[in-house]
């Protein structure tokens, strides 16, 4: 069994995390917190298998509480996030201070998207167990140097020549500062990144990846220019799409539609780009549940573009990953600590 401790100021949501989580049979709840100064007495005394934590509590808040469990080493955190801009600049910043990862609370008692977030709790509770179980070693705190000017890219004849598709999820905000900061600035291609995120979190998450990369990190904003050395990150609730103006220009869509799981969904990205770029498209698919982009990358392969996926040896959850190389979809299997340097070498074939 996974032993779970919820620590949340709210009866009615301490009630509701629990029944979603013990909806599992692998999961049992040892017990639950008011307060921050409660969760960690109960952690130190229980060592449970991981803890799901709210941020605004009476006393100790969920900030002071995540650190004293980061630094007694006691078992990882998932923050349970509100979804407005003020909850994912906290959000981050207990990605930073060592949270493990983070899901949306749900509103109300019950939602009509109230089964998806219970998926996405259960994954990643049992993504943070299986690292205190000696699975993959955790990521370190997030070193978030600040970003220094460097020389743009270099475009040939007014074109990107070579174009990166990203996609990535479970455990993604944190180990994907393992990929972005060794980009270097002049890298002569284009990047579009999904990473599974609600409304709200993108703006900020796209803007805390800029301070810490060599490339120009943005959040996709609809009638963008595509240019090479930056990276679009999609908007959480909308699609990354491309599209060719009548003058040869690729410009960013937003669109809500076609309807998928995630929005924005990996699948779609890429089979956008592919689309418009053909065989100078680069796959890549790191740790996250689920297939999204596993057929994606099977077309950009066939198509003569280069793909890389990220190995089991690192992924915190092997699904997309394990899915693209299961269906044919990898060229290269690497653990997360080489595919920047596998990009790099992409792009320059």
């Amino acid at each position: 069994m996974i032993r779970v401790i919820i620590a949340d100021d709210s009866a009615m949501m301490r009630k509701m995390l629990r029944k979603m989580l013990e909806s599992d049979s692998d999961i049992e709840v040892i017990a639950t917190a008011r307060d921050g100064n409660e969760v960690v007495e109960k952690a130190r005394d229980l060592r449970p298998d991981a803890i799901t934590m709210d941020v605004n509590m009476p006393g100790q808040d969920g900030i002071t509480a995540l650190q004293y469990i980061v630094n007694d080493k006691i078992c990882p955190v998932v923050m349970v996030s509100s979804l407005t801009q003020e909850g994912a600049m906290t959000t981050f910043e207990a990605l930073e201070l060592g949270a493990f990862d983070f899901v949306g609370k749900p509103g109300g008692t019950v939602s009509s998207n109230m089964e998806s977030v219970t998926t996405e709790l259960i994954a990643k509770i049992k993504a943070a167990a299986g690292m205190k179980r000696g699975g993959r070693k955790a990521p370190e705190r997030i070193a978030r140097a600040k970003r220094q000017p460097e020389a743009k890219a270099t475009v040939i004849n007014g074109k990107v020549t070579k174009v990166v598709a990203m996609g990535i999820s479970t455990g993604g905000p944190k180990v994907i500062y393992e990929v972005l900061p060794q980009l270097p600035a002049d890298i002569n291609a284009a990047m579009f990144m999904v990473q599974h995120m609600p409304p709200n979190f993108t703006a900020t998450y796209a803007k805390r990846l800029n301070e810490s990369c060599k490339v120009e990190v943005v959040e996709a904003q609809a009638g963008m220019k595509v240019e090479a050395g930056v990276v679009y990150v999609g908007s959480g609730g909308r699609h990354l799409t491309l599209v060719k103006n009548a003058f040869g220009d690729v410009l960013l869509r937003l669109p809500t539609k076609p309807d998928h799981l995630f929005i924005p969904s990996v699948s779609v990205m890429m089979e956008s780009v592919l689309n418009i770029y053909g065989r100078r498209t680069i796959g890549v698919i790191m740790t996250g549940m689920g297939d999204d982009g596993a057929n994606a990358m099977v077309e950009i392969r066939r198509a003569g573009g280069i793909t890389i996926a990220e190995s089991e040896e690192s992924a915190i959850v092997f699904g997309m990953p394990g899915e693209t190389i299961k269906r044919g979809g990898a060229e290269i299997i690497a653990p997360i600590w080489d595919i920047a340097g596998e990009i790099i070498k992409a792009v320059k074939r």
